[in-house]
Order: C-alpha cells, then structure tokens, then sequence
C-alpha cells in the first residue's frame, strides 16, 4: 500500500531505511541510482528550513582543558559529522568558551594578570584543543563577544519587558565554584578530607559553599513549574532519560525564583544589567544564552531557524543539568522562544573511579594524550568507552588495549591480510560481483552478507537516538565478526573458490569505512583510499553508499597497507 507524502514525511529517517527493500538484481547503476535517491530524500528532508544545530557546553577559561571537555568535544563533533554523512552539508557544529563570572575574575587575580588578557590566553588553549581533535566545528564563541553581549542585554530587556525580572532581597548558601545559590534542603555538613575541617557544601556537586545575602534581581521561575513538568512528562527533552527522575522530583517539589544578578562590588566581571551599572548578570543567564547569540538572536521576524535554532542537541556532562534542563527552558518559555529538542547528558570520567577536577588536579592532559596515541586514537577510545548513563574509567593501558584490539589487530589486521590474499585480484573480484558471476554463496556468506545489509539501518537507529557509543560498537562487531568469518573461510587455502568470501570482506571494509568517519576521519578516509575508493566523489563516502554492493568501482590498483603502526611503549 502506498505511503501518503505528508505521513511519509513524519517517519523517521530509519523508518523510511526499514521501509525501502533492496530492488532484484538489474545492473549496478540501476540499482545504486534507486537507492541513491530513495536515501538522498530521506536523509535530507527538503520540507525542513533550519540546518541541524547541534552545540557542546561552553567550557570555563579559569583553568586548562582536561580530557572531560575533549570528550563533550568529541560527542558533539560526531553528532555533526554523522549529519553531513547523511548530505546535511548544512548542519552546524557550535564550542566555545564562558569567560564571565566570579571563578574567573578570582583566577586572574591569582595569576596576577589583567582579566581579559587571562580569559585571552586561556580561550586559545580550548581553541587549539578544538583543532588538535580534528573537530568539524562551525563557529566558536567567546562570551567576551561584543555580539553577545548585546544579544545577552536585550535577552534580560525582553524578560524585563514582559514582568518576568524583580528585585529583592536575596539570603542564601553560595557556591563560587558552581557560581550557583542552593536552598537550605541542597546543602549539607561535610569534612574536609584533607583537612578535617568542618564546611558546607553542594549535596548535588560536593562544592563548598558560604552563606551570602544581598539585593538583586530575581527571576521567576516558580511560575514555570507546570510548563516544564509538561516538558518532561513528553520524555524527548533529556537523554539518556535516566537523568529525567531528579529532574523531574525537584521540580514537582517546588521551584524557588532564581537571583539572576550579583553586586558589583562582589562580581564586577561580567555584562552589566541593562540601565543598572550596580549589578552584573549572573553567569548562567549570560552562558546559556550563547547557543542563542551564534543562531542570530535577536532574530529578525519569520527567520529563528535561518541559522539553525532551536538546537536539534545540547551536549553536557550531568553536573550542568539543572541549568540546561531547568533554567534554561524556564527562560526560553518566558520569551515564547522555541525550546532545545534534545539535552544529551553524558556521565563523566574518573581516574582511578575518582571523578576528574580540575581543583583536585586529577586531570588528563588531553593535548599530552593526543601526542601520545594520536588523535584518531583517541576519538575512538572516548566515544568507544565513554558513558553516557554512568561514568568511565580513563587510564593509559585502557587506550592501549583497545587500540591494539579494535584498531590495530581488529580493523587494520583486517585490512592487510584480505587486500594480500587478494593477490591483485581484488578489482576482478567486485567487477564480477557487479556482472553477478561470484561463486555461488555458502551459508556463511549469505549470513555474512545479511550482516551488512543490516548494519547501516542498526547504526542510524543508534545515531537518531543520540547513542554514538552503540552505533561505535556495533560498527566495531561487525568488524570482529568479519574477522571471524574470514579466518573460517581460509579463502587463502582455495583461491580459485574464494572470490566471494574476499568481496564480502572488502565490502565490509569499504562500508565500515564510511560508518566509521564521524568516528575516526582521518583512519576511516585513510581505508578508503587504501581500497581505491574515489573520495572525490561524495556519493561514494557518504551514508546512502553504505550499501552492500553499492560501489562497483573501487578495487583497482590496492596495495597492503599498515593502516594501524604498533604503538611505540613509553615508560
């Protein structure tokens, strides 16, 4: 029965995949044409006007990177990369940097230098770490901006305009490290472990916190209580939803209004209150209004989505939460501003199961990393290894084993045996596949076969759900079993009858290699030009080719290659 358009157009793009069946055998242009379209129209979705916009925190300058930012780094970039995989040239990618706020103005002073010129020094070391991961990122932001600045003073003037803004006297526990004011019932008595000393601290974050009372403006949130419990109650807003239960008790519980400036005299880095030089806005508001000010807010009537808003994901570790999943809707609805579609939480990484802080100095220098084991390397030990519902482990023999597992012995192993027992046959090898004159399929090359055809619908499924990890890992057990199901074959031991088997596998090589270039860019175009795939062309690296005999054209002149070198053992 035939799909209405209008109901077509509502299903999911791994729906339509599931939907469209593999025409019968004709000729190889005539069945990658068909499919070709069939994916370009539903990959592409040509009724939507607004690029795909998705953006990582903005990270604070007041000390250096560590590899907990590199990851929210690498999550995001493979959000975007998957994008333009599946033709979304369009689709935008947004980092930066939050240099406002106390924590800030503190650490200059510490360092002895002039606050700009510190926030100047530090944001060059995020936006090299940006280059050093190899992202594909479109824009990167600084809250120093002169732009926005003047989106974040008309935001406040908005919110002014429509009642939302009072001042009052506010009383409360103060945390500079989270920049943030928790009530009474977020607080509790702790010890110092190194110390001993008694001191108040953040339940939620373990930050300490000091009592502070003073006149500002206030936000009001209470009034929002409803609208976001309805948010959530539609359970697309956060991933993974594990994260949605706190949420959701703390705003059922209540909401107190939120203090939105700080005095001057106490926090004197930061944008002024518009017509109120005496007070700064506080950081959060100020922050979150960055993904605003790269999509051209204020926007011009009739264009929100021009460059990109709302946001289609947010990337953030679980410990800003509340602030993206709470307040930052709360003000979106105030201004009847279209809200995020999704806030992708990850859980963070630990060192010995101890989190990660810069304060304690339990970091991972992400540059030295990257100089280490490369950085294809490392994209994929993070987005292989890295959690999202709970924490991972980070320690140096971890990168090495799955290096040598998955990458060394696992995908350039591959590689290397299948293009040798090929002999520089492998070009006849896919022109016969193409004319439909391979050997007849055993059991276990039908199986095979079946394999691929399913990987790429299984991994756009994992990727629409935002779970790049599962879509890394199901990429990565397709490649095992390949090794398995070649290792079976012996197709060394019969040449003459193996044909099959060496194009089944050198498939499987050419479509992990395109599944794999969000993941690992420079290894997987690396593959691909080993197997003389034409990476000039687009249509052949992009995700409509991952298609099991969808390219009849490369093959010709392949030559081994050592695609992974032995990591060099340091002491």
């Amino acid at each position: 029965m035939a799909i209405p358009r209008g109901e077509f157009r509502a299903l999911s793009w791994a729906t339509q995949f599931l939907a469209y069946k593999r025409p019968t055998w004709k000729c190889a242009s005539c069945r990658t044409t068909r499919l070709s379209r069939t994916l370009a129209t539903s990959a592409t979705g040509k009724e939507s006007r607004k690029p795909y916009y998705v953006t990582t925190p903005i990270f604070y300058v007041n000390a250096a990177p560590h590899v907990g930012h590199l990851y929210s780094m690498i999550v995001a970039d493979i959000l975007k990369r998957w994008q333009v995989l599946l033709g979304n040239e369009d689709a935008q990618f947004l980092t930066g940097t939050d240099e406002h706020g106390m924590k800030i103005q503190q650490a200059a002073l510490a360092a002895g230098m002039d606050t700009q010129a510190f926030c100047d020094m530090n944001c060059k070391t995020f936006q090299d770490l940006a280059k050093a991961a190899n992202l594909n990122n479109d824009h990167f932001i600084r809250t120093t901006d002169p732009e926005h600045k003047e989106a974040v003073q008309y935001f406040w003037e908005m919110l002014q305009h429509r009642g939302h803004i009072y001042t009052a006297k506010h009383e409360g526990w103060y945390c500079v490290s989270d920049e943030t004011f928790y009530p009474q019932s977020q607080v509790q008595l702790s010890l110092d472990p190194s110390t001993g000393r008694k001191r108040m601290v953040s339940i939620e974050t373990g930050k300490e916190v000091e009592w502070s009372s003073e006149t500002n403006y206030h936000f009001r949130l209470s009034a929002f209580r409803d609208r976001l419990l309805e948010l959530y109650s539609k359970g697309t807003f956060m991933k993974p939803t594990s994260y949605m239960t706190e949420i959701v008790k703390s705003v059922s519980s209540g909401l107190s209004d939120l203090s939105i400036s700080r005095p001057v005299e106490r926090l004197n880095w930061g944008i002024r209150v518009p017509g109120d030089e005496t007070q700064t806005i506080y950081v959060w508001l100020d922050a979150l209004i960055n993904y605003l000010t790269k999509a051209g807010y204020p926007f011009p009537p009739g264009q929100e989505g021009k460059f990109g808003w709302p946001a289609d994901v947010h990337v953030v570790g679980k410990d800003i939460v509340r602030f993206h999943c709470v307040y930052w809707p709360a003000f979106l609805m105030a201004l009847d501003l279209p809200l995020p579609r999704n806030v992708l939480v990850h859980g963070h990484w630990t060192m010995n199961h101890e989190k990660m802080s810069k304060s304690t100095g339990n970091v991972v220098n992400p540059f030295f990393a990257i100089d280490r084991f490369g950085v294809d390397t490392m994209r994929f030990f993070l987005a292989y290894q890295g959690s999202l519902s709970g924490d991972a482990d980070y320690d140096n023999s971890y990168i090495v084993r799955d290096y040598k597992k998955h990458l060394q012995s696992g995908l350039g192993n591959l590689a290397h045996r299948a293009i040798g027992c090929a002999k520089g046959n492998l070009r006849s090898h896919i022109v016969d596949a193409a004319l439909d004159q391979l050997p007849k399929a055993t059991a276990s090359d039908t199986k095979h076969q079946a394999l691929l055809e399913e990987l790429p619908l299984k991994v756009a499924e994992s990727m629409e759900s935002l779970n790049s990890r599962n879509a890394l890992q199901q990429i990565m057990d397709m490649i095992d079993k390949t090794n398995k199901y070649f290792h079976a074959a012996e197709p060394w031991k019969t040449p003459s009858e193996s044909q099959r088997v060496l194009y089944n596998v050198c498939e499987s090589l050419r479509i992990g290699a395109i599944l794999l270039q969000p993941f690992i860019p420079s290894k997987s175009k690396e593959l691909l030009e080993t197997l003389r795939v034409d990476i000039s062309d687009p249509a052949k690296c992009r995700f409509s080719a991952a298609k099991y005999g969808f390219d009849a054209d490369y093959g010709q002149g392949v030559k081994k290659h050592i695609l992974f070198h032995p990591l060099i053992a340091e002491d």
